[in-house]
Formats: C-alpha cells, sequence, structure tokens
C-alpha cells in the first residue's frame, strides 16, 4: 500500500485548452517522494503545456494540482537562449539572482563536472556543458523536486548516459524527486521507476517495461530495438561526460 504522506506531487483531472483546441484531457498521476517519473509523447502531445501547469506559469481550467507544502522546484528548461553580447560567464550565470552556499556550489560542480568552464563566457559553452550547467543551476536551489524538460537535448549518447546517470545519483544520494520529460524512450527508460505516455490524455502508464510493451505506446512509437530500449549502463569500463573511455587507474569517481 502507498504511503499517502509521501507524495510530493498530485494531479486530478487536469484538463486545457488554448483557443478551444483541447491540449490535455483528464490527466491524474502522483509523484511520490524519491521517485523518478518520466512523460513521454510525441511533439505536440501537452508535454510544455503540462509542465507550465505543474510549474504555476498557467492555472488550470479544470482539475487540480496538490503540492506538498515543503515543495522546492528545480527547473531544468529545455533550451537557454543566450544573447551573444551578453559578458556572462559560467560562474556568473550560476549564481544569477540567487544566493549559494559555497560548500554546496563545490558539491554540485564536482557532481556536474562543470569546473573546467566556470570561467568561460557563456556564449561558449558546448551543448553537452550547457545541459549539465542548466541542471547545476536547478540543484543550487536545494530542491525536493527536479523538473527537468527534455534534459538529454543536444547530447551525444555517452553524455546522455551519464547526464541520467547523474540524475539517478542525485535522487539516491539526496532524495530528490525527479518529474523528467522527454520525447525518446531508448535511454530514459532505464532511468525511471515509472513512465507516463501523454498524447493529449494519458495513453498508458506503468513501470518503464510494461509502457514499452503496451499497444498505444507501439501505436505512436514503434518498437524499439531491444538492445537500447532499456538500456542500463551496465559494462567493463566507463565513460567521462565528453564520451572518453576512462583507463582502469582512472575510475569514474561519480562510479
Amino acid at each position: 500500500m502507498t504511503n499517502k504522506h509521501s507524495i510530493i506531487l498530485k494531479c486530478n483531472q487536469l484538463s486545457h485548452q488554448f483557443q478551444g483546441q483541447e491540449v490535455l484531457k483528464n490527466i491524474s498521476f502522483e509523484l511520490h517522494e524519491g521517485k523518478i517519473l518520466t512523460l513521454i509523447g510525441p511533439n505536440g502531445s501537452g508535454k510544455s503545456t503540462l509542465i507550465r501547469l505543474l510549474l504555476g506559469l498557467l492555472k488550470p481550467q479544470q482539475g487540480q494540482i496538490y503540492q506538498r507544502p515543503d515543495l522546492r522546484i528545480g527547473y531544468m528548461p529545455q533550451k537557454l537562449h543566450i544573447n551573444p553580447s551578453l559578458p556572462l560567464t559560467v560562474a556568473r550565470f550560476l549564481t544569477l539572482n540567487m544566493p549559494v552556499d559555497l560548500s554546496q556550489q563545490q558539491t554540485i560542480l564536482e557532481l556536474t563536472e562543470i569546473q573546467a568552464v566556470l570561467h568561460k563566457p557563456l556564449q561558449k559553452v558546448s551543448g553537452g556543458e550547457m545541459q549539465r550547467l542548466l541542471l547545476a543551476r536547478a540543484l543550487l536551489r536545494k530542491p525536493n523536486l527536479l523538473v527537468l524538460d527534455e534534459p538529454a537535448q543536444g547530447v551525444d549518447i555517452n553524455g546522455q548516459q551519464e547526464l541520467y546517470r547523474i540524475i539517478a545519483q542525485v535522487r539516491d544520494e539526496q532524495g530528490c524527486s525527479v518529474f523528467m520529460v522527454s520525447h525518446d524512450l531508448h535511454l530514459v527508460m532505464a532511468a525511471s521507476d515509472f513512465v507516463i505516455c501523454l498524447n493529449h490524455h494519458i495513453c498508458c502508464t506503468g513501470h518503464p517495461e510494461s509502457v514499452s510493451q503496451h499497444p498505444e505506446y507501439l501505436r505512436l512509437f514503434g518498437a524499439l530495438d531491444n538492445s537500447m530500449a532499456l538500456y542500463n549502463h551496465h559494462h567493463d569500463h566507463q565513460h567521462d561526460l565528453h564520451g572518453n573511455i576512462l583507463p582502469p587507474s582512472e575510475p569514474n569517481k561519480h562510479g
């Protein structure tokens, strides 16, 4: 039986329309403390609208959203558009409009492995570095809920694997719940406790393995190569965040 006191976020019968078109219909789910819930769905399925509702940027037209009273959200956006003329370093961006505990900052810099780019102009970081930077900034808010919108966008496959490993490590070490949004299941599945497949309504829900075999999921996405669908990151060598294989004498410090 589920402990109701472990619920950190709950949606009940959420519906929302734009210009008479129904974007979300009767969306209900619970997110529990210390769990990773992944929302998947094709483009235009209502994922962004649901995030905006959860963040309070939109008010539900129908239904309710419950948030635990002590909820602190760290949000990682899908993209960040930077004015190329803005004189902003990575270090300055991390602390912009936000008080930071220096010891906590050092821990997060090590976790996300972005120390080497701290003094770079923000416009000069790579796609993978930018995603880890956005994750670090979200973590500096000391959240008990991370909301991650397509966190691995623009990152190569090895970088994706490492990013999802970091997210799982944050959950394991800090007990932080994670609400993660994606349109792609092939790597997200192994990093998730529970999956919701959305296409304006909830098509199917459950543990990753059951969702990957559900007829509604297969109708939307087709069958995935089994070698990719449930990737668990178990092999006899390790990569750094840039995809390089680490020698045996240099184990991954987070491994």
